[in-house]
């Protein structure tokens, strides 16, 4: 057995009704809590209103600031100055991945000084965060993205034309809190590409070269939840064994994923998020048959015999619940599951975002700087990544 490492939140909170706890947790890091938060807004009865009120009746003020889409350098800056100004202890992300990931940014760089881009991988100087992050909580409301148990944070740096990550484990939060009730009011929508994101994460990590003996235990633990759950979710929001099936799910991936990275479907997704009008989790969904299959293809090259395929054939075992099929049966079963889950789901292609054939080369070339390109079980030729992005378009 390899040696590894293994990064964690330190304190999980996970259940039904676990929100109305937010108000003592965060009073104990400080009296003034700045609060990210997306697909929210302050004022219409919302979680958002209802952190409000459990701070105040915990003594603590509230700042609010809302994320609006996937976080940029320049909202992180913004986050931060205000957090600053307002004098803020303890840092709130409340909603989907996008407030999550920028009130980790955001905790990160209140205590080490400088700018987002300061710390970015690929495309800013990559200097190390050096100081633990300003004490933050993570409280998602979507199930997708396991951001609450990420050391990473994406970034978008429009500029560079990419996505990339602030990444160190000074930036786990000091809580994540996950409550299935905060997700009955998400659309249908919003449901489907944000648990696609979530199953996504779970067959990479599990199919990564990074992967191990932990990482594997909560990648496939997560997969069969998802497998099971992410259809009744969709269908019907109040669904709360689906939803709390659900989180789970997106919170095994995000661990799993912090630890074993992740393929090349996040590695396309990068640039495709910077520069398209496209929510990841879609992007995600679009492409992850299509990267399966290619990975499946060099995989299955004359004369290899590579375990990675092995790993597939779980996948697949596990999206169809049939424990009985043979390896072959099983790996064309887990490609076949994915693309019919992302039909059912009813989740575009990219083209319905402006991506077409002449915008190939590009992604491909930017795809090449991507941290999660390594850890792709496979290499795979630009050929073949082009022809996934090809076959994601429809």
């Amino acid at each position: 057995m390899r040696p590894f490492e293994f990064y964690c939140v330190g304190r999980i909170i996970f259940g039904r009704g676990q929100f109305a706890r937010i108000g003592e947790l965060a009073a104990r890091f400080g009296r003034t809590a700045l609060a990210v938060v997306n697909g929210c807004e302050p004022g219409d009865g919302n979680p958002a209103d209802r952190l409000a009120d459990l701070l105040a009746a915990a003594g603590a003020r509230c700042v609010f600031l809302r994320q609006r889409g996937e976080p940029t350098v320049a909202d992180v800056d913004r986050g931060a100055e205000l957090a600053r100004r307002e004098g803020c202890e303890v840092i709130i992300g409340l909603g989907g991945g996008s407030a999550i990931d920028a009130a980790k940014a955001v905790a990160g760089v209140l205590t080490n000084g400088g700018a987002a881009l300061d710390y970015m991988e690929v495309v800013g100087a990559g200097k190390k965060i050096a100081r633990p992050a300003v004490p933050w909580i993570a409280v998602p409301t979507t199930a997708g993205t396991g951001a609450e148990a990420t050391r990473n944070a994406v970034i978008a740096c429009p500029e560079k034309r990419f996505k990339a990550s602030i990444r160190s484990e000074r930036l786990l939060a000091s809580i994540a809190l996950v409550d299935a009730e905060l997700g009955v009011g998400v659309p249908p929508d919003v449901t489907a590409r944000s648990g696609m994101d979530a199953l996504c994460q779970l067959i990479e990590s599990y199919t990564s070269t990074g992967a191990g003996p932990m990482t594997d235990a909560l990648a496939m633990e997560g997969l069969r939840l998802a497998a099971r759950s992410l259809l009744r979710a969709h269908a019907d929001g109040a669904d709360l064994d689906a939803r709390e099936e659900m989180a789970m799910a997106a919170l095994l991936s995000g661990i799993a994923l912090t630890n074993a990275g992740l393929g090349a479907v996040h590695g396309l997704a990068a640039p495709l998020g910077a520069n398209f009008p496209a929510p990841h989790g879609s992007v995600c969904a679009a492409l992850l048959p299509h990267v399966m299959a290619a990975n499946v293809a060099a995989l299955r090259a004359p004369g290899s015999a590579h375990p990675a395929l092995a790993r597939y054939a779980a996948v697949g075992r596990a999206m169809a619940g049939r424990p009985d099929l043979a390896d072959s049966q099983a790996v064309d079963e887990a490609i076949r599951s994915v693309a019919a889950l992302v039909d059912r789901l009813n989740i575009p292609g990219l083209g319905r975002f402006g991506f077409n054939e002449r915008d190939i080369p590009g992604i491909v070339a930017l795809a090449r700087k991507s941290s999660s390109m390594r850890y792709n079980p496979v290499e795979l030729s630009d050929e073949a990544v082009a022809g996934a992005l090809r076959a994601a378009i429809e």
